[in-house]
């Protein structure tokens, strides 16, 4: 095979903290490469270094034969180094056409950018995606998903020898997760290099062709996927067994804590039903089936058109967020950058966000004592990987910074606790931290509420399972009568009743 980029002895430290130790990795033509590893392991830093964003401190990369340092990503892009990042860097504002080419817009001989050009080559490259999405849309008007597409679009584009992908199907249904690894069979066939880092093992195992494991910045394991099993793979990745990936605690539940009734919101029609303290309630759907906007209406980010909604017998009426957190309601929303995270704050800031009012006095003055101690709690109970408290959350990794939002939705001390996608861009050791904590916040009488595209993580962790499709609860199942195939019948039964309001 031909080594299209090779990486030999790569050490990167940021100030005292060793982040890359002595990393060797190769991306061969026609083979993906999974890049697996914990949050914090190392991975998003040597991406970094490969497209040019971050310098090596020492050892060497060659590309397609030639010894290669890249300064800044422009160069590693027209060297034919592509990458899917796995926080959306598009531009709102923006066409998705304007998106697709930004920083490559074709123009006439006067300078003149070719319009016409634009829109036809991305409607080329979305179709290859099977996407029948308008080049001229506004991306900010689009699912998470949709964005999603655009961004391997904008890749796919570029014609790269090189392709990374930082888990690209985190916001993909499974129909969207298809269509993906058929184009990823057919850029293999040409002859590229792809490099496929994700989270989920399945997606390792069906997809690549050789495997690279990171561990506390060194490279452990990187060889064929067909040497190795998924108990191995996460012996390498956590350096120890780990068992039981869903450690489910049963339920306990007491009096109703929320009551939904008729809700009518963007989004959402004639909701009803119950959820008790002490009780995981998943919801199952596909992508724009109403999750997210059910429980921003809940939360009062959505306001409700019509309809009840109840708190331990008392009728509210959220119409803010910030009537939601009063209410007793946390909210963990799925993209953690563009609504969760104040990107250039710090931990701190971000944490203490929605929970200012537990530690402001008569005065108005903030306690930053008490503050920093129950922030530093939170901290060591979430196994945030951070060089302090006050670390700015955009270095810190995607699942580290997932920890932060999880935390932040706690620090108000909510009764109820709403989680759409909590593990999205998570490893697999934080996730089992993640349902672990779930598990003692519903053992504390949370009222939890998952939203969940992972099938295994709704059928592993809920008490009981509710369904939605365009807008509707189309099914409901408890969790012994719970059958994926069941469920999936329910997701597609509200898609022939006209379309949400």
């Amino acid at each position: 095979m031909t080594a299209l980029l090779e990486l030999r002895s790569v050490d990167k430290a940021f100030g005292a903290v060793q982040v890359l130790k002595g990393v060797d990795f190769t991306v061969e033509a026609g083979r993906v490469v999974a890049l697996a590893g914990e949050n914090g392991a190392g991975k998003s830093t040597l991406m970094k270094i490969i497209t040019g964003i971050y310098g090596r401190d020492a050892g060497t990369m060659r590309y397609r034969g030639e010894d290669v340092r890249f300064t800044n990503a422009r160069q590693s892009m027209d060297a034919g180094i592509g990458m899917i990042h796995q926080e959306l860097n598009l531009l709102p504002a923006l066409s998705v056409g304007e998106n697709i080419f930004l920083g490559r817009e074709p123009v006439d001989g006067t300078g003149r950018i070719l319009w016409g050009q634009i829109e036809r080559d991305s409607r080329h490259w979305l179709k290859q995606l099977k996407q029948d999405i308008d080049p001229r849309t506004e991306t900010g008007k689009l699912s998470i998903a949709q964005q999603q597409m655009v961004e391997i679009a904008r890749a796919l584009s570029m014609n790269a020898e090189v392709i990374i992908m930082d888990e690209p199907t985190d916001s993909l249904t499974d129909v969207e997760t298809k269509i993906l690894f058929d184009v990823v069979d057919h850029l293999r066939a040409e002859g590229k290099g792809l490099v496929f880092i994700s989270h989920r093992l399945g997606e390792i195992f069906a997809m690549c062709d050789d495997v690279a494991v990171l561990r506390d910045g060194a490279m452990i394991h990187q060889g064929p996927v067909s040497e190795i099993d998924e108990d191995g793979l996460i012996r390498h990745m956590v350096g120890r067994e780990l068992s039981d990936q869903y450690p489910y605690m049963p339920a306990a539940p007491a009096d109703v804590r929320l009551k939904v009734e008729n809700l009518v919101a963007r989004g959402v029609r004639e909701v009803s039903f119950e959820a008790r303290a002490g009780e995981v309630v998943g919801f199952a759907g596909l992508v724009g089936a109403g999750r997210t906007e059910l429980g921003k209406a809940i939360y009062g980010a959505n306001p409700a058109k019509s309809g009840r909604i109840e708190i331990d017998g008392q009728e509210m009426r959220l119409r803010t967020p910030r009537s939601g957190v009063l209410a007793g309601i946390g909210y963990v929303t799925e993209d953690r950058k563009l609504e969760g995270l104040i990107q250039a704050h710090g931990l701190r800031q971000n944490m203490a966000l929605t929970g200012l009012f537990r530690f402001t006095g008569k005065t108005g003055h903030i306690d930053k004592r008490t503050e920093r101690r129950e922030i530093t709690e939170y901290i060591n109970a979430f196994s945030i990987k951070t060089h302090g408290i006050d670390a700015i959350v955009s270095q810190l990794s995607g699942g580290n910074q997932q920890k932060v939002s999880i935390a932040k939705s706690l620090v108000p001390q909510p009764r109820i606790l709403i989680l759409d996608e909590p593990t999205r861009g998570v490893d697999v050791g934080a996730k089992r931290e993640i349902y672990t904590l779930i598990n003692e916040l519903k053992a504390q009488g949370l009222c939890i509420l998952l939203m969940s595209s992972d099938m295994p993580e709704l059928l592993g962790i809920s008490d009981r399972i509710l369904v939605m499709s365009n807008g509707l609860l189309t099914g409901s199942f408890a969790r012994d009568e719970a059958d994926q195939e069941e469920i999936m019948r329910c997701t597609v039964a509200g898609l022939t009743e006209g379309v949400a309001p």
